[in-house]
């Protein structure tokens, strides 16, 4: 057994032209999680963020700063409620796995995300939990050469996004593990479900 979860972060960039972008799959996480759970966000000024309550001991956010400054979201609400790097719980898009893909993991790089970098400079380790969202890569895209950055600020294609959905839909289902701090047989059934 982990330590519980008691933050989940989503990340994204503010305003509603990026609502429907790749990089916003944090984002669209996090929203999903409120609506299941029949809590709605709330901004917050003095921690960056919207914020939304789930029972007692569990507080989602989505940081109200652009994408690479994430961090300060993160470190106010960690510093605030006493929140250690190992209860919370980082989801964000990631390249390196195709759109219908979603992993959990514990420390490690940032591979160049900026949102991650800031995170960890804030909480001066790296030994946080990530939910990693694929949105693909677009080297394996209709476009190959469109730059990185054109492609997480661009919508996914449809059937991408029902494969991000359903991803999403199965991040969801392991919540409740994580929050026990069964982080063990959260990774299990993720991974497992994955897998078939």
């Amino acid at each position: 057994m982990g330590a519980p979860i008691r933050l989940v972060v989503g990340l994204g960039n503010p305003g509603r032209e990026h609502d429907a972008t790749r990089h916003n799959a944090g984002f669209w996480f996090v929203d999903a999680l409120a609506a299941a759970r029949g809590t709605s966000f709330s901004g917050e000024p003095r921690f960056h963020a919207a914020i939304a309550r789930v029972g007692q001991d569990l507080r989602l956010a989505k940081p109200s700063t652009y994408m690479n400054l994430s961090g300060r979201a993160v470190g106010a609400l960690a510093r605030f409620f006493a929140i250690a790097p190992g209860e919370i719980l980082v989801v964000h898009d990631e390249l390196d796995l195709p759109p219908g893909d979603a992993r959990l993991k514990f420390g490690g790089g940032v591979a160049g995300h900026n949102g991650l970098k800031d995170i960890r400079a804030h909480l001066a380790t790296a030994d946080f939990w990530r939910l990693r969202i694929g949105i693909g890569h677009p080297r394996d895209s209709d476009v190959p050469q469109q730059q990185v950055v054109d492609y997480v600020l661009k919508p996914p294609r449809r059937d991408e996004r029902d494969a991000i959905d359903a991803a999403i839909g199965r991040g969801l289902e392991v919540i409740p593990a994580l929050v026990a701090g069964d982080t063990e047989q959260a990774m299990t059934a993720l991974h497992t479900k994955e897998a078939k």
